[in-house]
């Protein structure tokens, strides 16, 4: 199915690109999340009139993740959870709970921007990670997650 993109989609393209892809990520994903409509000649014709106005759009919601990501510059996250004497967790810390503490430190994010590479954390320790902002905007963070009696 051809498509034309409404904003930026990793590994696919940029705001504009009319792209081929498969029926099934066009119509359960791409179309419903708003992030590109058919390649037809109306909604061509649509996205050339609109294009100015979402490109502007595109624009002001990168200088915002970058506003955030400056926030984040150098952010060290204390997290405590119960553990036991070995310095495992009860449990786990995952990308909600760190988004939660993030949150608390002042930058609202949400859980699918945290990148964890290795899982969610079952051990007392420090760990580095990414927080995802943008496509383009991936800052690092350092997660300190501490046992609480």
């Amino acid at each position: 199915m051809q498509i034309i993109l409404l904003e930026k989609v990793a590994n696919l393209g940029q705001l504009g690109d009319v792209v081929k892809v498969k029926n099934g990520y066009a119509r359960n994903f791409l179309i419903p999340q708003g992030k590109a409509k058919r390649a037809t000649e109306n909604n061509l014709k649509e996205f050339e009139a609109r294009r100015a106005e979402l490109e502007a759009k595109q624009a002001e919601i990168l200088a915002d993740a970058k506003v955030r990501a400056e926030k984040l510059a150098d952010a060290v996250i204390t997290i405590s959870q119960k553990a036991g004497v070995d310095g495992r967790l009860f449990g786990s810390v995952t990308n909600v709970d760190v988004a939660e503490a993030v949150t608390a430190f002042g930058v609202e994010i949400k859980r699918l921007e945290v990148r964890l590479p290795n899982g969610p954390f079952k051990a007392i320790g420090e760990y580095d990670i990414e927080i995802a902002l943008h496509h383009d905007v991936v800052t690092p963070i350092k997660i300190v997650v501490v046992g609480e009696a």
